[in-house]
């Protein structure tokens, strides 16, 4: 028989429709966008998808006619109807509204930069970030994308990740992000397993340059991971294990509100 297990059920990557589709098509020119490319030409969106001319033209028109990108001086933008889509993603919302307030007094007790981050694929997603005007220079970016394996953040997400998830990340080559990113798989693999024991992540300059930072996970009820806190900033100021703490407690409030208002669920 047959298995009918969704991806995320498995912990298997979702894989996008191809480009012998119209919908891979599309998605093709929608995922060509980025937080550095939020402006592309005619041009640029060819090389980026390599759709023929004609394809691109008539694809373009019909997003253009759902109100799914603007253009402007001969650029293609996503929409504000992107972003009220976006909004509509009633998990993410609910989470964002939820963690707020814990992200906003974590702030206040160490004025550096608060993430609020999930799970996509092999990548933490960044759903939140607060700081303030003399913050940390940080790479990360709401909206923004991280490997797992570089970032705090991300190691807890990792850590408590279905295994064959882990075992997928751990398998293959890990992206050097700066002169410190851990590149062995042995390593990372023992820092997962004291992430499990302690709840608690740490990053030093693995991410970028002078940057540090502390994380914990957001668990429901079952200890499936739902998100993950984390405090980031300089080297020079920041002592992330000070902090353990605070940010601990601020994941636990954030789960423990979570857990009165919705049943658990478990991250894909």
């Amino acid at each position: 028989m047959t298995s009918t297990t969704p991806p995320e059920e498995t912990g298997a990557p979702r894989q996008p429709p191809g480009l012998d589709t119209v919908l891979g098509k599309t998605m093709a020119i929608l995922n060509s966008f980025t937080l550095d490319r939020a402006a592309l030409t005619f041009a640029d969106l060819q090389q980026a998808t390599g759709l023929s001319k004609a394809t691109l033209h008539r694809l373009l028109g019909d997003l253009f006619g759902a109100r799914l990108l603007d253009r402007v001086e001969g650029r293609y933008r996503l929409s504000k109807l992107v972003f009220e889509l976006g909004m509509r993603a009633s998990v993410e919302r609910s989470l964002f509204e939820v963690a707020l307030p814990f992200l906003e007094d974590l702030y206040e007790g160490t004025h550096e930069i608060v993430h609020l981050g999930v799970r996509e694929r092999d990548e933490v997603l960044y759903i939140a970030k607060v700081g303030g005007h003399q913050q940390a220079k940080s790479p990360s970016r709401i909206g923004g994308r991280m490997p797992l394996h570089a970032t705090a953040i991300g190691k807890v997400l990792l850590a408590y990740a279905p295994d064959s998830v882990r075992e997928r990340v751990l398998g293959q080559p890990l992206e050097r992000r700066s002169a410190r990113t851990v590149t062995s798989a042995a390593v990372l693999r023992a820092q997962l397993e004291s992430v499990i024991a302690s709840g608690i992540a740490y990053e030093y300059e693995e991410s970028a340059p002078g940057i540090v930072c502390v994380a914990a996970p957001v668990l429901d009820v079952n200890d499936h991971i739902l998100a993950a806190v984390s405090v980031t900033g300089p080297i020079s100021r920041f002592a992330p294990d000070r902090h353990a703490t605070a940010v601990k407690a601020a994941a636990a409030g954030v789960a423990a509100t979570l857990a009165r208002r919705r049943p658990s669920a478990r991250a894909d």
